[in-house]
């Protein structure tokens, strides 16, 4: 059964603390073995390689002052209350009608590429846990092995460091975001008095896949803002 508001905040929060402790060296390590190297194959932009491009608040903010048209409220919603509004972390980059990224060019190139986000940056290097094929929950530290650029590169120990320090501080950024969201609903919820109840919102997700329609009070970092699909 899914974690409610409570023992997911709980989950985050155990989460960070294990980032924290996590050595940056280790991550060093990692990055210098595998020694990937970006062609620029465009890829890791497409639906093939991303269900959605989830941004940091302070990126969406960014992207509201020059492409607002760009951005959605994030999907799967995990949360909602009896009135049908529901609930999520943040905003996600919008896609084109193929499922890329709305910023991919017909040559597979970023045309944002000097703006792009955090999570751009970083790509396809992360930090977090996750249970593996076995069920088994450890770290993972990077994404799309074998599946794009090349590998067995020279990495010198500068730029190791440089990307440890940076994938570090944006999988931070997101556990705080997270954490931030998860304490906001839990106020709102009790101040409220919703009592949160995965059976009625899990219906609430059906009626919406079949309409499409829906209130969405998104987080930014400071409140909620209100979105209509």
């Amino acid at each position: 059964m899914a974690a409610s508001p409570k023992e997911q905040l709980s989950e985050l929060e155990d989460e960070l603390a294990l980032l924290k402790a996590y050595p940056q060296e280790g991550l060093e390590t990692i990055i210098r073995e595998i020694g990937f190297s970006c062609t620029c194959c465009g890829k890791c932009c497409t639906k093939a390689f991303n269900g959605h491009v989830f941004l940091l608040s302070e990126d969406a903010n960014r992207l509201k002052s020059f492409s607002p048209e760009s951005m959605i409220p994030a999907p799967d919603f995990p949360y909602s209350d009896p009135s049908g509004n529901f609930y999520v972390s943040g905003y996600a980059l919008k896609t084109q009608e193929n499922g890329d990224c709305v910023f991919l060019d017909e040559n597979r190139r970023c045309k944002i590429y000097d703006q792009r986000f955090a999570i751009c940056r970083v790509y396809p290097y992360m930090l977090h846990r996750e249970p593996d094929a076995r069920g088994k929950i450890d770290w993972r530290q990077i994404s799309g092995l074998d599946e794009h650029g090349e590998y067995d590169c020279i990495i010198s120990d500068e730029e190791c460091s440089r990307i440890a320090e940076e994938t570090i501080v944006y999988e931070t950024a997101y556990l705080e975001q997270e954490i931030a969201f998860h304490k906001a609903i839990l106020q709102k919820f009790s101040e409220e008095g919703v009592r949160f109840v995965r059976k009625d919102h899990d219906a609430r997700v059906r009626a919406f896949l079949k309409t499409g329609k829906a209130k969405v009070f998104v987080w930014d970092g400071s409140g909620f803002v209100q979105e209509v699909l």
